[in-house]
């Protein structure tokens, strides 16, 4: 089935461009293009697309308070299309807490993606944009349903236990919400975390910081050479993969611009299976919400090594691509819901929670 395509961009030139480049994959179809907020409502209303690309930057009533109305009066996907600037990955972060599906950064000049390599990655996350379940203000529920509002979070009291434990998480399409919500669950002294989400460059410091604002562990994007240290949270910079290593200071943190594995840098598979190697049964293997198979053969090395292993659930997942491709190969020891994840992981340390 054709997926209906509206793109909303003050830019002719980018509407063109999009629009082209959408075109390119046989089950996409562009029914409309709109420059602002008041001409993609009436084609909303008149064309009724599957999914929408939506500019953070435009003239009026810019993509955030567009957004924000649409996802409370009329929910549907979103991708969102941003620049390669701080300013522009603040926003889009703010338009993924608002109930976007995904971004994708505007295609440049000098890019190290090619047109026909990016195409292919907007083409795969409209299709799961239209396959995803909606999230309005950090709440995950049916297309059909009209509710919207946000967790709240039980403490954790201080922990214990668990010395030299490592946690390895993984997440794509939805996962920014979902370490959000995963990290809210922990206490300042959790057990360190090594994070990958698939994310360009741009957009990991911005994350980071983000979520260091938000939560009680002090979070990071990696440099490499970190000590991997209790109470911190170390997220993969987007230009590279990240594992872990052993030198005479204990473990640490290393970036490596190797070649992408599954069409990503950062790929979880390459921090999991240097969790395998590294850590055995030191480690607890996360995979959350996220399109693709990314992941899952090296949270099944984890597992194999002797980590304790998660999956986050169908029902609370954006798209359940990466966490189904990993229980499906026998990879994962228990299925947690996302409002549950937090603790059952530091159940798996022995720590106590509220």
């Amino acid at each position: 089935m054709t997926i209906r395509v509206l793109v909303i961009d003050d830019s002719a030139l980018m509407r063109k461009l999009l629009t082209e480049i959408i075109h390119g994959a046989a089950d996409l179809e562009v029914v409309g293009t709109a420059p602002d907020a008041a001409s993609a409502r009436e084609l909303i209303k008149s064309m009724n697309p599957d999914v929408l690309t939506l500019d953070v930057q435009m003239p009026g009533m810019d993509g955030l308070a567009f957004l924000e109305k649409l996802m409370r009066l009329r929910p549907m996907p979103v991708v969102m299309v941003s620049a390669f600037t701080q300013a522009g990955s603040e926003t889009t972060l703010k338009a993924l807490e608002l109930g976007a599906v995904d971004f994708i950064a505007k295609p440049r000049a000098g890019s190290a993606l090619s047109l026909e390599e990016y195409g292919r990655e907007l083409a795969d996350k409209i299709r799961a944009a239209k396959a995803a379940r909606l999230r309005c203000r950090g709440l995950i529920r049916p297309a059909d349903q009209d509710a919207a509002g946000s967790r709240v979070f039980a403490p954790v009291r201080a922990l214990s236990g668990g010395a030299g434990k490592v946690i390895f998480l993984g997440a794509s399409t939805g996962g920014t919400e979902a370490i959000k919500e995963f990290l809210l669950g922990m206490p300042a002294n959790c057990p360190p975390i090594l994070i990958v989400q698939h994310m360009p460059e741009t957009f990991t410091a911005s994350f980071a910081a983000r979520l260091n604002s938000l939560c009680q562990p002090t979070v990071i994007e990696a440099q490499g050479g970190e000590k991997v240290s209790p109470g911190m949270v170390y997220i993969a910079p987007g230009h590279s993969h990240l594992r872990v290593c052993r030198t005479a200071a204990g473990v640490v943190t290393e970036l490596s611009k190797a070649d992408p594995v599954n069409r990503h840098r950062p790929a979880v598979d390459v921090l999991f299976d240097s969790a395998a190697a590294l850590m055995g049964n030191q480690a607890v293997g996360v995979l959350l919400t996220g399109m693709g198979k990314d992941g899952a053969q090296g949270l099944l090395r984890m597992r194999q090594a002797g980590a304790r292993t998660f999956a986050q659930d169908e029902a609370s997942c954006v798209v359940y691509g990466m966490p189904r491709e990993a229980f499906l190969i026998g990879a994962v020891d228990e299925v947690v819901g996302l409002d549950e994840m937090a603790r059952r992981v530091l159940a798996a340390f022995g720590k106590a929670v509220a």
